[in-house]
């Protein structure tokens, strides 16, 4: 990828609607709702190019300067969205989640008990770099890292840390081929990783007026963190309020399933989506009778399960692909439950929002007599 800084209304646009991250509309650390005015309202089956800002660097543990935090990095071109958000009076204390949430997007047409089909078109880098932080309170190992509050090791990339937080730059380039992340590993060494960009956040309105938080996710789909969500993947969503009310954000250049630190490689990204309506009456024939988020992608159906218990987030994964090959294909529940004990594989979405997710791989390979 080129070093070039993707700023708002620059570029490439390939959707038909192009929704930018304006302070006046986004919401830092809580998801739209019932209430939630939409701030861009489209067609059944239009496109829309969202440019999605990460809290990384703009955070008040970074000092909430994007512009002074990048400066060590030798970044001077920075995100003129997160130089707002930073700027602006928006509120985001240690009880808000860090998600900088962009929506919501009426879906005209869509109605409670549809379900919204979102295809990722297209994810552009926005900047040539991103972070992996770890901080205390949080993650797989809560209580054991951060090691070091003073963060010796990435103290010759990363001075400006606080409150023991450890964020580690990543410089984005091109080697062997491939997009790689590039982390400093002490002693002018580094260790590089592959890239592969997709929104850890993407959800509908849930129905409530009450105030919902960003992290944890849920039947509205929101921080699911799911790894497989890149371009050319179809994230389901049922359908809850009216119009579906869509956002997104949180969005990652790379993530290992797990995302054990805390975050993935956090960057901004822009999006293109489609967004379709799949009335209720014909939901069984794409997610059978579930109405939780489903992701498919060119190779596998994924149902999901989540929990603020891991080991209930894996039941309750088994029990909806249970329910995904019996409702969609009238498989025997009993011989769903074989089929996917003999090759159906179940990884750790994350581990580190609050409520925990599981989600299945289902070859499609091995359903297409079944279609």
């Amino acid at each position: 990828m080129s070093g070039t800084t993707l700023q708002p209304g620059t570029g490439r646009i390939d959707g038909a609607h192009y929704l930018p991250t304006r302070v006046e509309e986004i919401h830092w650390g809580w998801l739209p709702t019932a209430s939630t005015p939409p701030v861009l309202s489209v067609q059944d089956g239009d496109t829309v190019t969202i440019d999605t800002l990460s809290h990384e660097g703009v955070l008040a543990d970074q000092g909430r300067d994007p512009v002074a935090y990048l400066a060590q990095f030798g970044v001077t071109d920075v995100l003129r969205d997160a130089i707002d958000v930073a700027a602006s009076d928006l509120a985001n204390g240690a009880d808000d989640g860090p998600h900088v949430v962009t929506g919501p997007i009426a879906v005209r047409g869509a109605r409670a008990g549809d379900v919204l089909r979102v295809d990722v078109q297209g994810l552009e880098y926005r900047v040539p770099y991103g972070f992996v932080s770890n901080r205390h309170g949080y993650g797989a190992l809560a209580g054991e890292f951060p090691e070091d509050d003073h963060s010796l090791a990435t103290r010759e990339v990363d001075a400006l840390v606080s409150n023991g937080t450890v964020s580690h730059y990543s410089w984005i380039t091109r080697s062997a081929g491939r997009d790689v992340g590039r982390i400093s590993a002490g002693g002018g060494r580094h260790v590089e990783f592959g890239l592969a960009p997709f929104l850890g956040l993407m959800g509908v309105a849930p129905d409530t007026e009450e105030a919902v938080p960003s992290v944890p996710p849920g039947e509205h789909g929101g921080n699911i963190d799911i790894k497989h969500t890149g371009i050319g993947a179809t994230l389901y969503l049922p359908v809850l309020v009216d119009e579906a009310k869509f956002y997104a954000g949180d969005p990652h250049f790379a993530q290992g399933n797990g995302e054990v630190a805390l975050t993935a490689l956090e960057a901004s990204l822009r999006a293109t989506v489609r967004l379709s309506v799949v009335p209720a009456a014909d939901a069984s024939s794409v997610v059978g009778a579930l109405r939780n988020p489903v992701v498919e992608t060119s190779t596998h159906w994924i149902p999901t399960g989540m929990d603020t218990d891991l080991d209930e987030a894996m039941r309750k994964a088994t029990r909806n692909a249970i329910t995904f090959l019996h409702t969609r294909f009238g498989v025997p529940r009993s011989v769903a439950l074989a089929y996917l004990s003999a090759t159906g594989d179940f990884e750790v979405s994350q581990v580190v929002d609050a409520v925990q997710g599981v989600h299945c791989m289902i070859p499609k390979v091995d359903w297409r007599a079944w279609s």
